[in-house]
């Protein structure tokens, strides 16, 4: 299966609120992930506990829209749109463009680009 369809089948499980089963699904064991120019976290398990945590702090998810997706070779790219609360915070909506490095059809870097 090409990058291309694996990653369109990823943004599809996060659409129908799949997230964490995506994570488990389609992220390599040695996965990088990075916020921004963060120091990336390395590995499967500090990234599941990372994810973990943005869900156990999300008091309310009211949408998310994948407003366009790109593709080259086995990099792609995805821009997002969020809505949620968080617990204690206001109502927020969160844009975010997401790069995804491909290899032997698992996400082994990603990359969130957002506003803090």
């Amino acid at each position: 299966m090409s990058a291309a369809d694996r990653d369109k089948t990823l943004n599809e499980w996060i659409l129908n609120g799949k997230a964490m089963e995506a994570f488990e699904e389609f992220y390599a064991d040695d996965v990088q992930m990075q916020e921004n120019s963060e120091v990336p976290r390395k590995g499967k398990p500090l990234n599941r506990e990372y994810e973990q945590k943005f869900f156990q702090n999300l008091e309310t998810f009211h949408g998310v829209k994948l407003l366009s997706s790109a593709i080259r070779d086995d990099v792609t790219f995805s821009e997002w749109e969020f809505d949620l609360t968080m617990k204690g915070a206001p109502r927020t909506k969160m844009s975010q463009v997401s790069v995804r490095h491909w290899k032997n059809n698992k996400v082994v870097n990603e990359r969130f680009y957002h506003n803090p």
